[in-house]
């Protein structure tokens, strides 16, 4: 029987890798990189192509045993970053007596973009009063296609509610062959100037996206493979080809999502931060019960309503060039040596670096020349990056990827050492020193503000540069890590494993049971229509008051690829010793299993710890869920659990109320989880005791009277 493959195609800066794996085991069976052709007619579509075919070749698998193919890409990042936009002509409409704010709303002008390029807007207004005229759409149509503009914006206020006018001016605009996007696509959310604008970004990139959308699905298509053509978003999940053609803004953080989803697919993370450490950059993300954390992102300094990762980029990676002033290291990064046109000196041939010394250098795009380089005998030189100092602290260890030449490392901070009077050690440190502390405040950010619990935290790291930051980051921070296995195409892997995820929000003052219900299955549907397998697919609802904002978030897997799981299913002892090990900084901690299933197991943790007062010790209880592959799924810190028979709700809802949360602003409910049938459902965005009962009863419909569920509740 023929395997079934996946595969990921990531496109970087400067090179696009490509990997295929085992949809059963997800091991690796084969990888290719190719340099990325920013220069080809095509862009850098032209790479996928070809890694593509280079990597079908050395697999040597038929193109119907490819059950899932998805690519990261920089295209709509790029779009906006290099001013490829086109012009665009808005319409904006509504009538009555708010029609003069309408227009101030949805006549946004031209948007600015970096280094002082813009998207050019020309704008009409359209009184819907009486309907639609198609006569009076067509004159501003042609107005619009005199001044060049051939991509179209319809914007109405309340189109959210009834989106009926934008989408009849939306097909005058497309029977014209011109190409149009209804601000009620994007989003569901009732700020009109916000919606206006996601919709100007989202237009101005169309052109070229279709483009390249269409090659790229052509050559899926000319490989004979059967698969649709998944594209990452920038939440981390994935959607098909089609949806791209209609929304590329909902791709611009494509790159840096493919390395979280990685993480989150391959490595199994449940609560911890991501670390994807390049040669320039780190980009931090952070994972919460298993799930990517997302806000909305801004674009050229503009707030959207589009949904993407919350990633900090630091300017501190692998190759980052060290700035030294006399005998003393001034800083570290943000130029990595790439941008100096220098090799990495740990890499060097040890013969060469013999006899060199140290001297300044400059970059291109710096002024100063206090960047520190070695110049052999002959006048090759190489810079002193943060993985030559990582190496000679030993962070790096035998086969990782940034592993240098251990006597070329010697050899270069024993030139240091003498050149700047102080132990090679010492110096290394400072180095590394100086890279962590610009590491490490963006990290403890994400802990801070996401309420991370530092007790179970692992640091993971992902890139080819990982080892060279994440080790001593962790070290200082007194904090677990690991290194993602295949760390430096993790975010390959992660393209090839993502996701399929939605949502759907929508402004509601004190939503209603059928509220719930209604955007609930407005999110399934939209999952189903982005390539999601109806049968996997999970929501989480995320209910706003003080903005008076529903969020129903929509996660599941292709058709294709929704029976794959990796890892062997555990004993309850071994998965009690997984338990016991992510608690093993506790003096004490006691592991007791109190709900078991199929798919899902949860245990009840006592533990303490020694606290600053001397012969304090610090008691300390959490309820964990783990898989049956031993994947810890949630872990609730002062969280009560609770089991209940069939689709009996009588005792869950007495525990909702003993949980309840009163003070003078009110009351408030507590943060709950449902384990039912292998899925956990998150119930903790949600307000009322009317909202929490209308979703439980629509989980607990998938229970037989036979079988039990457990919740988790924790008073806020």
């Amino acid at each position: 029987m023929a395997k079934k493959i996946r595969i990921g195609i990531d496109v970087g800066g400067t090179f696009t890798d490509a990997i295929a794996l085992d949809n059963d085991t997800y091991q690796i069976i084969g990888q290719k990189k190719v340099p990325t052709t920013h220069e080809a007619k095509e862009g850098v579509t032209r790479g996928v192509i070809d890694i593509l075919n280079l990597l079908l070749k050395e697999i040597q698998c038929d193109a119907d045993d490819v059950v899932f193919i998805a690519h990261g890409t920089t295209q709509a990042t790029n779009a906006l970053l290099e001013g490829d936009v086109a012009d665009i002509g808005i319409i904006g409409m509504g009538s009555g007596i708010g029609t003069a704010k309408i227009k101030a709303d949805t006549d946004v002008g031209n948007v600015s973009l970096e280094d002082g390029k813009s998207i050019k807007t020309s704008y009409r207004f359209l009184n819907t009063g009486n309907g639609i005229v198609k006569e009076d759409v067509n004159k501003i149509l042609d107005e619009f296609e005199g001044e060049g503009k051939n991509v179209v914006v319809v914007s109405e206020a309340f189109s959210v509610d009834d989106p009926s006018h934008e989408q009849q001016v939306s097909e005058i605009v497309t029977e014209r062959s011109m190409i149009a996007t209804a601000t009620h696509e994007l989003s569901k959310l009732y700020g009109l100037r916000a919606r206006t604008k996601t919709a100007v970004i989202n237009a101005s990139i169309l052109p070229k996206m279709m483009q390249t959308a269409a090659m790229t699905e052509q050559a899926v298509r000319d490989a004979k493979i059967k698969a649709p053509l998944m594209i990452m978003r920038s939440d981390g999940g994935v959607m098909q080809v089609d949806e791209v053609k209609k929304r590329p803004i909902l791709t611009v953080l494509s790159g840096p999502a493919a390395g979280v989803a990685g993480a989150l697919m391959y490595e199994k993370i449940s609560d911890g931060i991501f670390l994807e450490v390049g040669g320039t950059s780190t980009d931090i993300s952070a994972i919460q019960n298993g799930k990517v954390i997302t806000k909305y992102s801004k674009i050229g300094g503009h707030n959207t309503y589009v949904s993407s990762l919350d990633i900090h980029t630091v300017g501190i990676g692998g190759g980052s060039m060290v700035r030294f002033k006399g005998k003393n290291i001034i800083d570290v990064g943000p130029r990595s040596s790439h941008i100096a046109g220098l090799a990495y000196a740990c890499f060097a041939d040890p013969e060469e670096l013999k006899g060199s010394k140290v001297i300044h250098v400059t970059t291109p795009k710096d002024k100063t020349d206090d960047f520190l380089a070695l110049e052999t005998p002959k006048g090759t030189r190489y810079a002193v990056t943060l993985t030559c100092a990582s190496n000679r602290l030993g962070y790096v260890p035998e086969g990782d990827y940034a592993r240098g030449n251990e006597e070329s490392v010697n050899i270069t901070f024993d030139i240091l050492a003498e050149a700047f009077g102080r132990p090679a050690e010492q110096i290394a440190g400072e180095i590394v020193e100086i890279a962590s502390k610009k590491v490490i405040p963006a990290v403890n950010e994400f802990i801070k503000e996401y309420n991370l619990s530092q007790s179970y935290l692992i640091l993971t790291g992902g890139g080819g540069g990982a080892s060279t930051v994440v080790p001593a980051v962790a070290k200082k921070m007194n904090l677990k890590f690991k290194i993602a296995e295949n760390a430096p195409v993790i975010a390959t892997i992660g393209a090839a494993l993502a996701m399929v995820r939605d949502s759907v929000e929508r402004t509601i003052v004190n939503p209603t049971q059928a509220d719930i219900i209604k955007i609930r299955n407005e999110a399934e549907q939209a999952a189903i229509r982005s390539g999601a397998s109806p049968s996997t697919i999970e929501v989480t609802i995320d209910i706003d008051t003080a903005k008076n904002v529903v969020k129903a978030v929509a996660v599941g897997s292709t058709d294709l690829s929704a029976k794959v799981s990796r890892g062997s299913v555990l004993t309850d002892e071994e998965l009690e010793n997984i338990v016991k090990e992510a608690f093993n900084q506790y003096d004490r901690c006691e592991v007791e299993s109190v709900f078991t299933s199929p798919t899902l197991h949860a245990f009840h943790i006592d533990a303490e710890k020694k606290s600053k007062i001397p012969f304090l010790k610090k008691k300390v209880h959490f309820v964990c869920v783990t898989d049956s592959n031993g994947v810890i799924k949630l872990n609730v810190e002062d969280g009560d659990c609770y089991e209940y028979q069939g689709q009996d709700k009588n005792g869950l809802t007495k525990e909702i109320e003993a949980h309840m949360k009163f003070d003078e602003s009110g009351k408030t409910s507590p943060m709950i989880y449902l384990l039912i049938n292998g899925k956990i459902a998150d119930l903790s965005g949600l307000d009322s005791l009317e909202q929490i009962s209308s979703l439980a009863d629509i989980e607990l419909q998938r229970l037989g009277e036979n079988e039990s569920y457990m919740a988790v509740l924790k008073k806020r």
